[in-house]
This record gives structure tokens, sequence and C-alpha cells, in this order.
């Protein structure tokens, strides 16, 4: 698959998202709600992601994920380095797959 160089930035953000979005965001009611979070605004909001990384750790019983803690921090300073436009349209999408998905809002 051909990705366009402006969206190549938006489709490498969207490829780490799903190795660990799964485990950041599972046992939430509305995983899309805690994603849309962090990308609302104009930068990436990493207090939120912070708070998500550490309630894993609970849930795992103290657990902590290194790993996925780099992850976040990379996907903060991708999200903060894309255009608005790209942006909104990473909005949109995960606002779409929440619609395809069924999910609460």
């Amino acid at each position: 698959m051909t990705v366009s160089p402006t969206q190549t930035p938006l489709h490498e953000l969207a490829q780490q998202s799903r190795v660990y979005s799964p485990v950041l965001l599972d046992g939430f009611a509305d995983p899309h709600a805690e994603l849309l979070a962090m990308v609302w605004g104009p930068r990436f909001d990493r207090e939120h992601a912070m708070a998500l990384w550490a309630s894993l750790a609970q849930r795992r019983s103290g657990v902590l994920e290194p790993q996925l803690l780099q992850a976040l921090l990379a996907a903060a300073d991708r999200f903060d380095r894309l255009t608005v436009a790209v942006q909104h349209r990473l909005r949109r999408l995960i606002l779409r797959h929440r619609d395809i998905s069924g999910a609460a809002m």
C-alpha cells in the first residue's frame, strides 16, 4: 500500500496505535473517548496519557510497561508535529472507528 507523503506521519502514528492502544485502553467503557482525550487539543495531552499508563499499572497489580510509556511519548511527539489538518483527520478517523465499532458515546 502506498501512502501519500502528507499522510505518512498519520499512517505511522496509526500503526503504532494499533500495537499499544489495545493494552493501554483495555477495560475502559469507551476507549475511543480516552484516545480522543489525548488528541483533542492542539497538543497531545501527555498528562492524560500518563494517567492512563498509571491506571494500567494499577490494573496489572503494579506492573509497569516501560515500552508502552516510550511509545506514548513517541506518539505525543509525532502528534505534536502533525499539521492542524492532519490532526483533524486523525480525530475524524477515531470518531468514524467508534461509530463503526458501535461503541458508546
